[in-house]
């Protein structure tokens, strides 16, 4: 995938939680009602704007639409340092889950979109079933653990 773009409510808002929050590069804005964010000097990975959405509302519950975008963090030090972003934001999380191929945080932006912050395990440890075939589980995740992780890897 290459990018995905979302209607916001409130453009300063959302690139402060992409931006501040998330560690995503302000890259490129459009006056006040487009912006694009980026990683490691990627022209965008995130598009925000407010041209059919200034001053709206999330769609309600039982409706289509995004179920959640996804992050992934190169490693477990850097999905603990955003964790700890996320708490210091005071933002509430949704979940949090040890999948097996990856370990994952969920979350709502400022908009109520759906967002998930993941890392992945190295193939040749995610859990196969007796075919062969990749086992993903649902257990918790240890944020603690993964916090005190991203401490001694600073």
């Amino acid at each position: 995938m290459g990018h995905v773009h979302l209607k916001v409510t409130d453009l300063d808002r959302a690139i402060a939680f992409y931006s501040g929050v998330l560690g995503f590069e302000l890259m490129q804005r459009y006056g006040p009602q487009a912006a694009f964010l980026g990683a490691g000097g990627y022209h965008h990975h995130i598009g925000l704007n407010t041209w059919e959405s200034a001053g709206g509302t999330p769609p309600p519950p039982g409706h289509t639409g995004l179920y959640h975008s996804a992050f992934l963090y190169p490693d477990r030090a850097s999905l603990g340092r955003v964790l700890a972003r996320v708490i210091a934001a005071g933002i509430p999380l949704d979940g949090a889950a040890d999948h097996g191929v990856s370990e994952a945080i969920y979350l709502r932006d400022p908009d109520g979109n759906g967002v998930e912050l993941y890392r992945d395990r190295p193939s040749e440890e995610w859990p196969l079933d007796a075919h062969g075939g990749i086992s993903m589980v649902n257990r918790p995740l240890d944020l603690e653990a993964l916090l005190a992780e991203a401490e001694t890897q600073r």
